[in-house]
Parts: structure tokens; C-alpha cells; sequence
């Protein structure tokens, strides 16, 4: 027979431990001796066992309490553990991958690795752009608007819109605007697929993701810009999703 200190240090727990199963059922309350102390016996100590056991293995003491006396061999409950545990596994194998690719290529821990590799060369506003449309658009969208960006960076109409000052003159606005829809328009022809489909995944979203959208990107570009885009999206027969 054990005192409660005892038990708790066969276990290798702590008495607060033992109270604590015995508040939630896990662990039933021993009789008192003759001077009033609790003692365990041996069933005791195999109970506690068990379910200290049980959640070194990952099962939570609430899924633990609802087995009742079945601790010797939880079969079904094992058996959930073993998928959850297979799950979690490969869920962390992926993330490996992709700290691995993230290191190796120097990616932007931010993002997605499927827009990660579009970012080189990319303006700041583009890319936290980007970092902030990932978390808005469906990952079909994700994957066009990230082909859609590596190609687009290169081209000067965009070089000149990055560089747009927020005071340029309207003429230089316009002249801007000329050239961005130019390139636009061959650029939009050249990859209708994944134009449309990030354009759908736009239009289909709630007015609350467009104001969401709307924000960021007000955010993002100077008035002068926002401007140059409204037109382009305009011209290109685009609902500005910023507006």
C-alpha cells in the first residue's frame, strides 16, 4: 500500500498530478486507512500507469476519461491516433520541404512557395501584394496569378509604373496608362487562361474580400497609380477590384 506520495513517485508524476486524475475521473479515490490517510495498491498504481501511458502516446485526458475502464488496450482509439499521427507526419514533412526550399532559394518566408518563385524583381507594393492576395484567393487563383507575375515584371511599361511619383502630371498619368494597356492587352491575350481565372476568382469573392482587396492595395500605391490602374482595368473591361 502507497500514499499518495508515494504513487505519485512510482509514476514518476507528481501528487498534484494524481489529484488532478482523481477530478476528472481517471484515477478512482482509494479508501482511507485507519488514521485517515489515502492508500493505493497496486490497481491503483497500473490505472495511473495507463493513463499517464495514454498521453505520453498523445491522447487527451478528456478522450481518455470518455474510454471509462477500457485502458488496458483502447483498440479504436488508438487506431484514430495512428491516422491523426500519420497526418501530422506528413503535414510536417511538407513543411520541411519547404524550409528547405526556402533556404535554398532564399524565398520570402511569407509566401506560398507557389508565388514565392515569382517574386524576383518584383516592387515592394507587388510583392506585399502578393503576400496579401495568398491569403484572399482560392489556390487555383494563387497559382495563375503567380505564372501571371513572373511574366509580367519584366516588360518597361511596368518599370514606369513602379516609378511613378504620386505628383506626376497628368500627361505623364496618361502616358502611363497608354503604355500599361498596351502591354496589358498583349499580355492579358498571351495568358487568357490565367487572366480569367484570377478574374473570376475576383468577381466570385464577397464584398467584404473586395473592400479587404480594396484597402490593401490603396494602401500600397500612390494616388497617381491607383489612378493609372483604374484606367487600365478600365480600357481592359475590368471591375477595379480596389475600388
Amino acid at each position: 500500500m502507497w500514499s499518495p506520495r508515494e504513487l505519485a513517485e512510482l509514476a514518476s508524476t507528481s501528487r498534484r498530478t494524481v489529484r488532478h486524475y482523481h477530478d476528472l475521473g481517471l484515477l478512482p479515490v482509494p479508501e482511507r486507512a485507519s488514521n485517515g490517510y489515502l492508500r493505493y495498491d497496486v490497481h491503483h498504481l497500473v490505472r495511473l500507469l495507463r493513463v499517464r501511458r495514454l498521453v505520453e502516446l498523445g491522447l487527451s485526458l478528456p478522450d481518455i476519461a470518455a474510454l471509462g475502464d477500457d485502458l488496458g488496450h483502447p483498440a479504436e482509439a488508438l487506431r484514430t491516433l495512428h491516422e491523426e499521427i500519420g497526418t501530422t507526419i506528413d503535414r510536417l514533412r511538407r513543411t520541411r520541404a519547404d524550409v528547405e526550399s526556402i533556404l535554398a532559394e532564399g524565398a520570402p518566408s511569407e509566401l506560398p512557395l507557389a508565388l514565392a518563385a515569382a517574386t524576383a524583381g518584383l516592387s515592394d507594393a507587388d510583392r506585399l501584394l502578393m503576400a496579401a492576395l495568398s491569403r484572399l484567393l482560392s489556390a487555383e487563383a494563387i497559382r495563375a496569378y503567380a505564372d501571371l507575375q513572373s511574366g509580367y515584371i519584366a516588360d518597361d511599361a511596368v518599370e514606369r509604373f513602379n516609378a511613378l511619383r504620386a505628383d506626376a502630371s497628368a500627361a505623364e498619368r496618361l502616358r502611363v496608362a497608354d503604355a500599361l494597356s498596351a502591354h496589358w492587352s498583349a499580355f492579358s491575350a498571351e495568358h487568357e487562361e490565367n487572366v480569367r481565372t484570377v478574374n473570376s476568382d475576383l468577381e466570385s469573392g464577397t464584398a467584404h474580400r473586395r473592400r479587404t482587396i480594396g484597402r490593401i492595395v490603396q494602401q500600397l500605391y500612390n494616388p497617381a497609380q491607383l489612378e493609372v490602374l483604374a484606367r487600365v482595368q478600365e480600357r481592359a473591361g475590368i471591375r477595379p477590384y480596389y475600388a
